[in-house]
């Protein structure tokens, strides 16, 4: 148990570390206005990237070399490559990486091959990988294309009042599956040398593989069997000579490809449609010099790519996350005590403001008739505003005020059109998702397809509650329509012990942290049991060096919820909850703030190679499963989450704790 300074040196101390830590914001901060650190992810990335080069036959000098570095850098001693820092081996990322070191001109006798090939094998080999990583292997003649589910391209021609149509997916699901569309049908396939295949990676031979697909635990009579069923129906389809709509359905999808690209050459933000779109251009006889590939490829080797320190190693990264970064950044040093008029805001609102989107993305097709705005993640990404990145910047914007009349009109202009959007962008049952309205059909998540990710986007309670919390800051009480339904929603999936279940943040300990300040902003009750449920539940799962820590496994196993080696990003979330409850003098408020002051680096920041970031937690349907299975359940992903993906967002570590002890200090300062 640690030892706490007296309130007045705890006070002092934390007022040092937050000078340190705004320092260090104020003089990181980009001359256009923005923050932006790196969003590290799992070595597939690298590894696919690897492997889409070499199917296009591009020439990327010395760039796959250094990429081959990077994976190699991120071996485990096991040999494997694992989803997030800590987790153990995962058996599809480790062959992906074994494959790509293999592309590379990596021999298979050096000793870190060896190992990943003992690892693959004693997991079980190629046959036991995930689906898409039998896609990338199918591309190379590595799998066979009888063993990956059919989806048929006239999916593109279906109406959006269907129950099975290309918007029930997700936005970042819909854009993966378009060029999907074209490449499960059409099969590109670029053949091996001998020397690069894989022959050594099944068991019992390449011949003998089961091809079947995988039944993740399926009752006999279930949706999932349905969906298997309704596969052969599709084979049999594709061996139809006649297919009338099949030459439209590939040019509606290729079209829709080529209009979803982004001005930076991606698409939808994220590395997975980009990488895809890439291959099924590429397949329909794009050339490399085309625009579209250009421009494809040339993102990649851009602001995507971030080099090692000492140059040897390149990173692919899996998305970008300025504008994320540089409102939680912004949102922090108001919070700290930085004056409105302090040029870092001036200048970060600025930039804010220009990178609202005008133009209506994919959201509109199923929500039309709303004005469009919002922000999106990325420094490009028109098609897929994001309601949580918006809601946050919209507490930034409201708390700034710009010196100059015509931009300070901007400012309340901006304020007036995102509120509006966010408000249409509610959800039936009062919260909010990521991206779409009402994108919650759960029966989708049963298909072949969808054994990695999530292939939907429903309503989460950390969106839905900085949403509240964005209301709340900007004068809204619980009279409001939207605020009360999202409480409502709120209060409904509060877990019986107090807690909230993370979606975009690991794991309890992020939702508590998110609703606590939003039920605060509104004037509910803080006092009131509900509240001190939550609250009970942070002194309980408090580590005894006075921090949190919650590891990404406690999405699959929920003996392990809010348990994990401290962090400061995650401790700052705690922090948030308990300030937020009034609990700025107790004991573990306290410890947790001797904690960040302990632990902060010289340089303003702190130490945090674990992920707290959540892309995906692996369930499909993207809600938490009402049981969770058992590890001898074919479905289950184990703790090293082989369905999921999660993240290390590098600034995560330097601003939620600015917020924390911005905001420990603030109240001391008011009382």
């Amino acid at each position: 148990m640690s030892n706490v300074p007296q309130p007045g040196l705890l006070f002092e101390q934390a007022s040092e570390a937050l000078s340190r830590v705004r320092d260090y914001f104020l003089r990181t901060q980009h001359p256009d206005g923005y923050w932006w650190g790196e969003l590290e992810s799992n070595s597939t990335m690298e590894a696919e990237y690897v492997m889409l080069t070499h199917f296009l036959g591009t020439d990327e000098g010395d760039r796959i070399p250094r990429v081959a570095e990077d994976i190699r850098r991120r071996q485990a001693l096991d040999g494997s490559w694992c989803m997030y820092y800590g987790a153990p081996g995962d058996l599809s990322t480790t062959i992906e990486c074994y494959f790509a070191l293999k592309l590379a001109g990596v021999p298979s006798s050096e000793v870190s091959m060896t190992r990943a090939r003992d690892f693959i094998q004693a997991n079980g080999g190629i046959p036991k990988a995930r689906i898409f990583t039998k896609v990338w292997l199918a591309l190379f003649g590595q799998w066979d294309w009888k063993g990956i589910p059919v989806m048929p391209p006239e999916l593109m021609l279906v109406p959006t009042w269907a129950p099975f149509n290309l918007y029930k997916f997700a936005s970042w699901a819909r854009a993966t599956i378009v060029p999907m569309l074209i490449i499960l049908t059409q099969r590109p396939t670029r053949p091996l040398p001998s020397e690069l295949a894989l022959d050594e990676l099944y068991l019992g031979g390449r011949a003998n593989a089961d091809l079947s697909l995988p039944n993740r635990g399926a009752r006999l009579f279930s949706l999932e069997r349905a969906f298997l069923a309704a596969d052969k129906l599709l084979r049999w389809y594709e061996k139809l000579h006649w297919k009338p709509l099949r030459r439209l359905s590939i040019r509606r999808a290729e079209r829709w490809i080529e209009n979803h690209q982004e001005a930076d050459g991606s698409w939808g933000g994220i590395q997975p449609p980009w990488v895809y779109s890439l291959i099924a251009l590429s397949h329909q006889g794009r050339s490399l010099d085309e625009p579209v590939m250009a421009k494809g490829l040339e993102g990649f080797r851009q602001q995507w790519s971030k080099p090692s320190e000492d140059g040897q190693a390149l990173r692919v990264q899996a998305c970008l996350s300025p504008v994320w970064d540089t409102a939680l950044a912004m949102l922090g040093l108001l919070d700290s005590g930085l004056s409105v008029d302090h040029e870092a805001i001036q200048r970060a609102t600025r930039w804010l403001i220009h990178e609202e989107i005008r133009v209506k993305g994919d959201w509109a097709v199923l929500n039309p008739g709303v004005q469009a705005s919002g922000w999106a993640f990325e420094f490009e990404n028109d098609m897929y505003p994001d309601i949580d990145d918006s809601s946050i910047i919209v507490m930034g914007i409201a708390a700034a005020r710009m010196t100059n009349t015509q931009e300070e009109f901007s400012r309340q202009e901006v304020l007036t059109r995102s509120t509006a959007w966010m408000t249409a962008m509610r959800s039936k049952n009062g919260g909010w998702g990521a991206f779409d309205k009402d994108n919650d059909s759960s029966y989708l998540a049963k298909i072949p397809f969808a054994d990695f990710g999530e292939l939907l986007d429903p309503p989460s309670v950390d969106v839905t509650a900085h949403v509240i919390e964005m209301f709340g800051r900007l004068g809204y009480g619980k009279d409001h329509q939207s605020v009360a339904l999202g409480l409502d929603y709120i209060w409904r999936q509060q877990e019986m012990d107090g807690a909230w279940f993370g979606r975009w943040g690991v794991n309890y300990v992020y939702g508590i942290g998110a609703v606590l300040p939003a039920l605060a902003a509104v004037g509910e009750n803080m006092a009131q049991p509900r509240v001190r449920r939550a609250v009970e539940w942070l002194v309980d799962h408090q580590n005894d060096d006075g921090g949190w820590g919650e590891s990404p496994a406690s999405y699959v196993d929920p003996s392990l919820r809010g348990q994990g080696d401290s962090t400061a990003s995650q401790t700052a979330w705690a922090l948030l909850g308990l300030l937020a409850a009034g609990d700025r003098d107790s004991r573990a408020t306290q410890r947790g703030v001797d904690y960040l002051v302990r632990t902060q680096l010289p340089d303003g920041t702190w130490a945090e190679p674990q992920f707290t970031g959540c892309g995906f937690p692996g369930y499909g349907s993207g809600t938490q499963p009402t049981s969770y299975l058992e590890t001898a359940n074919a479905g289950w992903q184990g703790l090293e989450l082989g369905s999921g993906f999660m993240i290390n967002y590098h600034l995560y570590r330097s601003y939620f704790p600015l917020w924390a002890l911005g905001r420990y200090v603030g109240k001391a300062s008011a009382s």
